[in-house]
Formats: structure tokens, sequence, C-alpha cells
């Protein structure tokens, strides 16, 4: 079986993405993919951490499940 980068690993709910990113939404206080539905991209960017192709990972991850950001 493939995994595709979009996939939701089990031991953080996020999508495969940079640690850095990872830790910028641990940080903020996002532990579940879920969450992001309440905030927008704008709002993520700022994050240190958080760039360009986490952003577009998560999206993407986000509209395999029906969701979207904010």
């Amino acid at each position: 079986m493939t995994t595709t980068k979009s996939q939701v690993t089990h031991d953080n709910a996020f999508p495969k993405i940079s640690k850095p990113a990872l830790r910028a939404l641990s940080n903020a206080g996002y532990t579940k993919l879920e969450q992001l539905t309440q905030v927008s991209e704008s709002e993520l960017v700022k994050l240190h951490g958080m760039g360009p192709k986490a952003l577009g990972i998560l999206k993407l991850a986000l509209q395999e499940q029906g969701l979207s950001f904010k």
C-alpha cells in the first residue's frame, strides 16, 4: 500500500509536514487536523515555522476530508 504526503499519521494527527511546521501548530495549540477549520490560511502562515509547502499539504488533507480552512 502506498502512502501520500497528505495522509494523516497516527502519531500526530496531521499529514506528513516538516517538524518546524508541526512545532508551530503544536505551540499554537492545534493537535488535530479538524481544528484547522477554525483558522484561516493567513493566520496559519503567521506562525513561525509554517511555510507555503506545509500549508499546501494541510489544505489538501483538509480537502480530502471535505473540510477547508476558515
